[in-house]
């Protein structure tokens, strides 16, 4: 699929072509298996190949984008299937994870939680898909940076990049992308309360449709709000 990006707005640096890059890619603009053509961008945004290549290999680390040789760079593809195998295991490691977490969420930490709510509200006012899809995840990733436990920050990190680019879908399926925030906030609530069946039965209900979604036709998008 070749792509251009017309439109957006002229930069020259490698961090400004990056994050505008990145925007384009979690806000749809370039959609999951879209191909990012450098001779294309570079005109579009008025830069030379150069700090085109560094945003290219930022966002290839960063695991949003993959680069085949002699094809070029494409936005990764995150199937249905993938998607409702990770929810599973979250479902198993997340209340865990969060039970860990707890001291520090209820003691020195808790103004992280509150921070990343009021990030969500933030965003999901302003219609930010970026912005909102970073800060989801950052709510769900506190569980597990805070566990002190390595191995659950190690499943997050394997598995987080899928999860963004997931969301690049699953964050515009909402009729009011608000609605992300107000779950998460209900969610703060339970992990706070340090019932773990309870916070796992949230998530149960949060993680539905993605559970599902590996049994249903792999050609249907999922509707998870992870």
């Amino acid at each position: 699929m070749d792509l251009k990006l017309g439109g957006l707005q002229r930069t020259t640096t490698p961090e400004s072509v990056y994050r505008v890059l990145r925007a384009a890619i979690l806000d749809g603009t370039v959609p999951p298996g879209g191909q990012l053509r450098e001779r294309d961008i570079a005109e579009d945004l008025g830069i030379s190949r150069s700090p085109l290549r560094e945003a290219l290999t930022r966002l290839e680390e960063e695991g949003l984008i993959v680069k085949i040789p002699f094809r070029g760079a494409f936005v990764v593809e995150v199937s249905a299937q993938e998607v409702a195998e990770i929810a599973s295991i979250r479902l198993l490691v997340e209340p865990y994870a969060g039970e860990l977490a707890l001291e520090a969420l209820r003691g020195p930490e808790r103004s992280r939680l509150t921070r990343t709510i009021e990030d969500l509200h933030r965003a999901t006012a302003e219609n930010d898909i970026p912005g909102s899809i970073d800060a989801h995840l950052q709510f769900h990733r506190l569980f597990y940076d805070l566990s002190g436990h390595s191995v659950l920050r190690s499943l997050w990190n394997g598995w987080e990049s899928k999860l963004r680019l997931y969301l690049t879908v699953d964050h515009r399926s909402y009729g009011d992308l608000h609605d992300i925030a107000v779950e998460h906030e209900k969610l703060a609530a339970v992990a706070l309360e340090g019932d773990t069946e309870m916070f796992r039965r949230e998530l149960a209900q949060h993680f539905q449709s993605a559970l599902r979604a590996g049994t249903e036709d792999p050609g249907k998008a999922p509707a998870e709000h992870a």
